[in-house]
């Protein structure tokens, strides 16, 4: 791409069924700002990634400097530019399995850097070991709450890709043992539920009220939130918030559950 004028924030977004409000009104858009910067320097989108996760590190030194303000700041550099790097690769047609995985795999990074930070600076480490468990399954909850949705629907699943080079094979192979585990936990629990089930109760259970909530437990959102109890000097209640964020997740795993009753119930009168 020769010019900035070809990017928009339209196609920049990235498909999802669930909206991540704070990250939709605040976090893209200034997002895009970068993206419009760097699309006609041709800046590599996993060089973004590498800055991305290069402000989250330097952010948890901070934290654990106690330097809370400067700390708050450096992870809201850290979203705007995550936000950036997909933006960048899906505006200007770069989008690579090896940017996909750097990214999740550096966001991870990072996460466990700033609770490590939280630990140090608290007195708090196995608090904070406790709030990156809950925040990591929380946001591979949404995750799969959102691919599954969409391939109940036949909408075409995010799936993560295949194919790339030894140092994209290897990036997959940490995927793999991070995260993959999780993801299969979700489909492990989601299909014992639906197993033998019609596709009407299965799409009732699959619902868009509980894609829309868990999309608002995204990472831009938790980080700003972080970023807002650490500017405030209460790094502390993130990890609380994180592990009462698995609370939240129950909550609606019964109200499916219930969704998926009242749809099966009428059928059952019926018959």
């Amino acid at each position: 791409m020769d010019a900035p004028a070809g990017v928009s924030l339209r196609r920049s977004r990235k498909r999802r069924h669930g909206t991540e409000i704070l990250c939709e009104r605040v976090f893209r858009p200034v997002a895009h700002l970068v993206v419009l910067a760097l699309a006609p320097l041709r800046v590599p989108p996993p060089l973004v990634v590498a800055a991305s996760g290069a402000a989250g590190l330097a952010g948890a030194a901070e934290l654990a400097r106690g330097h809370l303000v400067v700390a708050a700041l450096l992870v809201q550099l850290k979203t705007v530019l995550d936000n950036a790097d997909g933006q960048l690769a899906r505006a200007t047609g770069r989008e690579t399995a090896f940017g996909r995985y750097l990214d999740a795999e550096v966001d991870l990074l990072v996460n466990a850097a700033l609770f490590a930070a939280l630990g140090w600076t608290t007195g708090r480490p196995a608090l904070a070991v406790a709030g990156l468990v809950a925040l990591t399954a929380v946001l591979s909850v949404n995750f799969n709450a959102e691919r599954l949705f969409r391939d109940e629907r036949g909408e075409g699943a995010p799936a993560m890709p295949e194919g790339g080079g030894r140092p994209t094979a290897a990036l997959r192979r940490l995927y793999a043992a991070v995260y993959a585990p999780q993801d299969r936990l979700v489909e492990r629990w989601v299909e014992r539920r639906l197993r033998g089930r019609p596709r009407r109760e299965r799409r009732a259970y699959h619902d868009s009220a509980t894609v829309t909530v868990l999309a608002n437990l995204g990472m831009s959102t938790q980080l700003a939130v972080f970023g807002l109890l650490v500017a405030t000097g209460r790094p502390l209640a993130f990890a609380w918030l994180a592990v009462g964020e698995l609370v939240l997740v129950g909550l609606l795993a019964v109200r499916r559950d219930a969704l998926l009753h009242a749809v099966a119930r009428p059928e059952k009168e019926v018959a």
